[in-house]
This record gives C-alpha cells, sequence and structure tokens, in this order.
C-alpha cells in the first residue's frame, strides 16, 4: 500500500474550506487538510509533491464523446476551422499526397461559414484527391462528403433517404458510407487514435469520459475494443453507452448487458442535427423547406425506456428538434404510467443533447429524474444573432436553443460534455460557454457549470460518490496553473479573454495518468 501527499495549493475540497493538502493511499483519498495537519501526514506518505500553490479540483467528466472518431479527427485530417471551400479543398489534396493514395478520412468542415455556403461535391473531391477513397464528415457528424469511390463501394447508399448524387449524404444513406469508410482504418490505427485522444484528454484534466457507442456510430468491435483499452491501459476512466433499442423482446438488453454497457442509451437517435437540418422541427427550416427526419416513434421510445427501467439499465436517447422532443417527452410520460415515477427516478433514464426541451419537456426531466446530457460549445459555436442556428431556425427559435440554466434551475440535473469530435475536448471553455450563453437566461454560473462538469458527469452513470475531493472517495483530481494569487480559494475567472488553467497532472483512482514536465509547480521528494 503506497501513500502520496499532495501539499502547499489550493484544494477545492467543500469539507475542507481552508484545504492546501491532501493524501492519497492507493486508489483513494485518505486525508484532506490545511498545512498543520499535512506535516503530521508527511510521516505516513512515500511520496510528498509540492504544488507551489497550484489549484487542486476534482477531474472533469466529459459526458458525451466518441472515442474512436475524436482521436482519428485528433490524428488525422482536421478541417474545423477553414474559412472557405477552396481552403477545405486544398487541405484535402495536401492529405491526399501525403497519404499516396489510402483512405483519407477528415472531420470538421462546416460550410455555414463559407463565403460559397456549399460544401465540396464528389466531383471537387475527385479531383482534389487524385481519385482517392475519401470521407469528409461535417462538424455535426449527422452528414458527410464522399468521393465517387467511396460511394462505388457502397451501391446501397443511393436507394436509401438523404442521398444526394453530388455526394453530400445525410439521414440513412450516411450509415452505411460512414461504416465502409471506418472499415478501411486498421486495428492498429484505430488503438493509436484511441490512445492519443486518452493522452489528449487527460492533459486537459479530464478524469473520466463517457464513451457514446451504437450499430450506427462505431460498431460492435470497435464499442468493445475502447472499453478494453480503458481497462487494459492508463488513462482516464471510460464509461460506456450501447445506442441499441430495446422493446418487449429483451434483445436489446441482452445486448448493452454482453458488451459491458451502462446503459441502452446515449446516440440511439430520435433525430438528426441542425447543421445537417435533420433535426426534426414543428415547423419547417427557416432555409429551406423541410421539417427534417424522425427516426423513432412514440411507442418505440415508451418500450425501449419500460424495458430498461424493467432490467435496472439506463435508457437514453439523441434529442435535438422540438418535434423528436414532444415524442421522447410522450413516451416518458407513457413509461412513467407503466412502471412508476419512482422507478424512472431511480434508473436515471438521460437525453444527449436535448436542445429544445420546451417548457413541458424540462417539467417532465425535471419530475422524472432525467439527466440532460448537454454541450455547452454547441451556443458558442453555433448560437447568437448571426450563428448557424439563426439561419437555420430563424432568431426566435434559435433564442430558445441550450436553456442551460433554465434547465438546472427547473430541477433537471446536468451533465456537461463535448461531444468529440463535434466540438473539441476542452472543459474550461465549456465552462466559460455555459457562464457566457448568448441568452443570458440560459446562463449556469461558475461553481453550477464545474459541478455539472465534474460531479454530474459521475451521477448520470450512477454514481454519487466520484467527483468530490472528500475522504473515502476516488482519488480522481487534476492539478491546474491558474492567474489568481495563492490562497484565492475559489474557481478560476473564465471570462472571455482571460488565460483559462492549464492542467499540470491528472490523477484517475490514484494514478498520475499526464504529468507536464519541467513547470514550476510541481516538486517530488521521495
Amino acid at each position: 500500500m503506497t501513500a502520496t501527499l499532495f501539499v502547499g495549493g489550493d484544494v477545492l475540497a467543500p469539507s475542507a474550506p481552508d484545504a492546501t493538502a491532501l493524501l492519497v493511499r492507493d486508489r483513494t483519498i485518505a486525508w484532506v487538510g490545511a498545512a498543520a495537519g499535512a506535516d503530521v501526514q508527511r510521516f505516513e506518505a512515500d511520496e510528498v509533491v509540492e504544488l507551489h500553490d497550484a489549484l487542486v479540483t476534482p477531474a472533469f467528466v466529459d459526458a458525451h464523446v466518441h472515442t474512436t472518431a475524436a482521436g482519428l479527427a485528433l490524428t488525422g485530417l482536421d478541417l474545423a476551422g477553414t474559412q472557405s471551400l477552396g481552403e477545405t479543398l486544398d487541405r484535402v489534396a495536401a492529405a491526399a499526397r501525403a497519404n499516396r493514395g489510402a483512405v483519407l478520412l477528415g472531420h470538421g468542415w462546416d460550410e455555414t461559414a463559407w463565403p460559397e455556403r456549399r460544401p465540396p461535391t464528389r466531383q471537387e473531391l475527385d479531383r482534389a484527391s487524385f481519385g482517392a477513397v475519401v470521407y469528409l464528415s461535417r462538424i455535426d457528424v449527422h452528414s458527410c462528403v464522399a468521393s465517387s469511390a467511396l460511394l462505388a463501394a457502397v451501391p446501397e447508399a443511393a436507394d436509401a433517404p438523404g442521398f444526394d448524387p453530388d455526394g453530400w449524404l445525410r439521414q440513412e444513406s450516411h450509415h452505411p458510407v460512414r461504416a465502409a469508410a471506418f472499415e478501411a482504418v486498421t486495428p492498429g490505427q484505430a488503438a493509436d487514435a484511441r490512445r492519443a485522444l486518452r493522452h489528449h484528454a487527460a492533459s486537459l484534466g479530464i478524469g473520466s469520459f463517457h464513451e457514446l457507442g451504437g450499430p450506427d456510430i462505431n460498431g460492435a468491435d470497435d464499442f468493445a475494443a475502447v472499453l478494453r483499452q480503458g481497462r487494459d491501459e492508463p488513462g482516464p476512466t471510460i464509461l460506456g453507452y450501447w445506442g441499441v433499442l430495446a422493446g418487449p423482446d429483451l434483445d436489446g438488453i441482452a445486448q448493452a448487458r454482453s458488451m459491458g454497457a451502462r446503459g441502452a442509451a446515449g446516440d440511439l437517435f430520435v433525430d438528426g442535427a441542425i447543421g445537417s437540418r435533420t433535426a426534426h422541427l414543428c415547423a419547417p427550416y427557416a432555409d429551406a423547406d423541410t421539417c427534417g427526419a424522425q427516426y423513432l416513434t412514440t411507442e418505440q421510445i415508451r418500450d425501449h425506456v419500460v424495458a430498461c427501467t424493467r432490467a435496472g439499465l439506463q435508457a437514453g436517447f439523441h434529442v435535438i428538434g422540438d418535434a423528436a422532443t414532444r415524442c421522447v417527452v410522450d413516451g416518458l410520460e407513457q413509461a412513467a404510467a407503466l412502471v412508476g415515477v419512482d422507478a424512472m427516478r431511480a434508473a436515471r433514464h438521460r437525453l444527449e443533447h436535448i436542445e429544445l426541451p420546451g417548457a413541458t419537456g424540462i417539467e417532465v426531466m425535471a419530475r422524472l429524474g432525467v439527466y440532460a446530457s448537454v454541450q455547452p460549445l454547441f451556443d458558442a459555436l453555433w448560437g447568437g444573432p448571426s450563428g448557424m442556428y439563426a439561419e437555420r431556425l430563424g432568431p426566435e427559435r434559435a433564442g430558445r436553443l441550450n436553456p442551460l440554466g433554465t434547465m438546472l434551475h427547473a430541477g433537471v440535473a446536468l451533465a456537461l460534455g463535448s461531444d468529440a469530435p463535434v466540438t473539441a475536448m476542452g472543459p474550461w471553455s465549456a465552462i466559460q460557454a455555459a457562464t457566457h450563453h448568448h441568452v443570458p437566461e440560459h446562463r449556469l454560473s461558475v461553481d453550477e457549470a464545474f459541478q455539472a462538469h465534474t460531479r454530474g458527469g459521475w451521477r448520470a452513470a450512477g454514481d454519487d460518490v466520484a467527483g468530490v475531493i472528500a475522504v473515502g472517495a476516488p482519488a480522481t483530481f487534476a492539478v491546474w496553473d491558474t492567474d489568481h494569487p495563492a490562497g484565492h480559494r475559489g474557481l478560476p475567472d473564465v471570462t472571455p479573454g482571460v488565460r483559462l488553467p492549464t492542467c499540470l497532472r491528472t490523477v484517475v483512482e490514484g494514478q498520475t495518468v499526464y504529468s507536464q514536465q519541467g513547470n514550476r509547480h510541481e516538486e517530488v521528494n521521495r
């Protein structure tokens, strides 16, 4: 049994407001307190880490991640932030030359930020890539553009809803093309991408994240590999959710359990995404004559929630549009009538994104104990009077999106995440976005956002112990370089324009999984 004493920091511990030190024994926190007590604890420690006034907080939880896809985006062709169609095609051409004909996967394009206002066509991809197999997912991952070579390998996509011969694929046409593109990734490449993503997460002070898998997202083999690497290699803890539909036959329940998932939940799609115009709306989009698409019925949602509740598993859905939300809310209400409100609350079902909940949706979620797994950076990227949301939906509907503060203050429990690779991991940036929402009444306080991005993520996964620095809790925490003076005793300033904290060390269940070497804040004495 080994013990490490961390001393000389500002330790954010609710039970010890003057704490400057903590003792970790094996996987748990054995003591938290002030400097006087730390002198006594030194005799118990095998190692002492001097923090030099660094801030120590619970590590973050990212409640929505697609591990392999995010890792491939991190290590592959990054199209986020491109300013024009021409710049995007230039990046494709450069990557194709470097790849020497290999399959090219890219992510992050957003045509709403380009003067051309459209994505590349397949013919343009063919020319830029010299005829290679190319798959480029839109920033919301609910549509893609694909080259002729890739489309030729998936002829069934042409008969599916959402197919466009120019190569912009949405709805069901997207799924087989995405699967074919990712099948070209070798097991070694996928493992390296997952490893890179976990290291990146640890470097951001993330101690755990939720893997949102499913048959149309990453497939069973990849989901199993993600959880296996999470068990076998050091890094953030991975909690898995498998988005498979359950019903009276219980096949989905058995599948989720056999795969080690915490629930038949996560990205089980009720609808699509606003950017791809596939989120299901009650009224048409402001910039297109469509109301989007809906993939599940109220009856399917009800049966899924009932089956999961009775089996002791979390249920959950990806839901964005107001019409899709009405369907989910009706399904939840019908399920509660069958299994009871207490059983629903105990199950801690969850909704991913839930961008347009409406007053009724918020009331039902609060009453039934349904968690909202939300992404504050969605508003930072696409909110505001001139953002993509306003363009797609018009200013009135756009102003109702992502009502984080409204949900929390009405009693809906929140868990914050990134939806990586849709938005980049970055917990302090997410807190900044949540506290500076474009719509003031939807804002969270810094403390509310921090709690939702730490303890909220654990509670959304059914764990009421983790996510806090306290005796007996798992020793999962992060050490930060901030601009605050020593003894500030509070969370950092996240006002836009200030320097956000830099992670110096991340500890997961007593094991250091990330350490910034050679900095002035840590000295280790043995």
